[in-house]
């Protein structure tokens, strides 16, 4: 009977990722994030998203705008391959909205100029 409702239990709670404890929906939604700016700016041979995007394990993460029941919403900036690291203006500016459970794009909002 215990293990009955200590399986419940498990199944009941939200599922943590092993990095600081941020939820796996929210780690998976940075990474689909992350890889939908590099898609969206020719790949990484020319485009490398700000490094708020590689910090999973950041509960406070700048890049992360919002986040509700509508999904995840990240505005990012991002250039060519070292723009943080020599101190180059960023060249691109990205803000989209990934679905709650951290699996698809919801929408594009933003791909251009830094604004």
């Amino acid at each position: 009977m215990l293990l009955g409702c200590g399986s419940l239990l498990l199944v009941s709670l939200p599922v943590w990722a092993q990095q600081g404890g941020v939820p796996f929906n929210a780690v998976r939604a940075l990474n689909l994030a992350r890889n939908t700016g590099v898609s969206l700016n020719g790949g990484l041979t020319v485009y490398r998203p700000a490094a708020c995007m590689f910090t999973t394990s950041a509960p406070e993460n700048p890049c992360l705008v919002e986040s509700n029941e509508q999904g995840f919403l990240f505005r990012f900036l991002g250039g060519p391959p070292g723009w943080q690291v020599l101190n180059i203006p960023p060249t691109l500016e990205t803000e989209l909205l990934i679905a709650p459970d951290g699996r698809s794009v919801v929408q594009v909002i933003y791909n251009g100029v830094p604004r």
